[in-house]
């Protein structure tokens, strides 16, 4: 037979679970010094830089 479980407990065990991996994901992007957020803005930036800098120009059809 399997064994009983309180559903009850589990899904209260579940929102804690859930509650602690939002608190990493926050302590992660909010937990940082000055420095670290400017550093990450600097290199978002080159990459996006760098990825528009390899976009194809639009074409025209009005010159034909």
């Amino acid at each position: 037979m399997s064994e009983i479980i309180n559903l009850n407990r589990m899904r209260k065990a579940k929102a804690r679970a859930e509650k602690a991996r939002e608190a990493a994901d926050n302590r992660a992007r909010f937990g940082r010094s000055k420095a670290e957020k400017s550093l990450d803005e600097k290199r978002t930036s080159i990459d996006t830089a760098r990825h528009e800098g390899h976009r194809l120009p639009a074409k025209r059809e009005e010159e034909e």
